[in-house]
């Protein structure tokens, strides 16, 4: 494979910032608390254009969506969190740009096929979704509610609840909607980091019993996030390779930069893209209430990071102009608003 795929390609010219529509009056909040109905932003759709310039097999999304302080990027009003939740997917998924969502509630939680049903009835027939994996499967360790390491977790990566909990309930539920199954695993204890070849052959097993599983499923992506730099190596590029398994690019405060993961997707060529730009790395691995804090109302770009953008549109340009597909979502805790995150990154796509 050509080592200029993944980033060597010309430097990217300046974008002009996007910013929120402030011109047109809001409704009161209090107008909006406990509305059904969300609607979507008359502006978004001034995006249009961008987006019918994007690659078709590029797939936008954030990773939740409740943010009352996206009115006017994505919603048309100041509705109440609950009601975001609740019915704010159908308004979301008429953003041009926006062709995916990240189902993070799963990773605390296992979901009911019922309630990825319900998911599903909210968007078209073209959208698609990408869902994590319970932390009782893929976190080590049993954790208290705080947080903190209890004890070791004898369910830690069991292919049978993998496929009971997790990838039976949204294939069923999604359906054709369903579109990557991520196997983010947590911080790994010092027991693992120093029994990877066990680590590895656990999670082998897994993968194959969920490729089995996907058996007629191929559009399905399976793809693994590790939150560990020591992993991101050989021997996790052969177990991803022996059970079609893609890379997970993290980009996350306990990771190295984008370049510095790009070797493994290299080393799996020719396959998919899954990347989750979940936290700035100026906020360092444990910085997520410092970057919610600053952040806060997700409104604006408070914390712009154009090396990760740059590199990510690259890698972009590069793996969907082969022909493969590519599921990006980003976090609000990437730049301060992950809607205009996304406009900044079609916008470098296309220049």
């Amino acid at each position: 494979m050509q080592d200029d795929l993944f980033g060597n390609a010309l430097p990217l010219p300046e974008t002009t910032a996007a910013t929120p529509a402030t011109s047109r009056k809001k409704p009161t909040t209090a107008a909006r608390k406990g509305t059904a109905k969300v609607l979507p932003a008359p502006a978004a759709q001034e995006w249009e254009s961008l987006a019918q310039q994007l690659p078709e097999q590029l797939r936008f999304g954030v990773s939740t969506w409740s943010y009352p302080g996206w009115d006017g990027l994505i919603w048309d009003g100041d509705y109440d969190p609950s009601v975001l939740s609740k019915h704010g997917l159908g308004a979301y998924h008429q953003h041009p740009l926006l062709r995916t969502v990240c189902i993070d509630r799963t990773f605390w939680r296992p979901l009911t096929a019922s309630q990825y049903a319900a998911y599903a009835g909210q968007v078209s027939d073209d959208f698609r979704f990408v869902v994590k994996c319970p932390a009782s499967i893929t976190d080590a360790q049993v954790r208290s509610e705080e947080g903190r390491s209890r004890e070791l977790n004898p369910s830690f990566l069991d292919p049978s609840l993998a496929i009971r909990d997790f990838v039976r309930p949204a294939l069923e539920g999604l359906r054709d909607k369903l579109g990557v199954l991520v196997f983010q695993l947590s911080p790994l204890p010092l027991s693992w980091l120093t029994s990877t070849a066990e680590l590895f052959e656990k999670m082998g097993h897994m993968l194959t019993a969920v490729r089995e599983e996907l058996s007629g499923c191929d559009y399905v992506v399976v793809a693994v996030e590790v939150r560990d730099p020591e992993l991101l190596g050989q021997a996790l590029v052969d177990t991803l390779k022996a059970n079609g398994a893609t890379f997970c690019l993290g980009l996350h405060g306990k990771m190295p930069p984008i370049e510095a993961q790009l070797p493994i997707l290299r080393a799996l060529w020719p396959g998919p893209l899954v990347c989750r730009w979940s936290l700035n790395r100026i906020f360092g691995a444990y910085g997520y209430a410092d970057a919610q804090k600053k952040h806060d109302p997700f409104d604006a770009i408070l914390s712009e990071d154009e090396p990760t953008r740059a590199v990510l549109a690259r890698t972009i340009r590069g793996i969907t102009g082969a022909g493969q597909p590519a599921y990006v979502t980003i976090s609000n805790d990437a730049e301060g608003s992950a809607p205009l995150s996304i406009q900044k990154l079609a916008q470098a796509i296309t220049t």
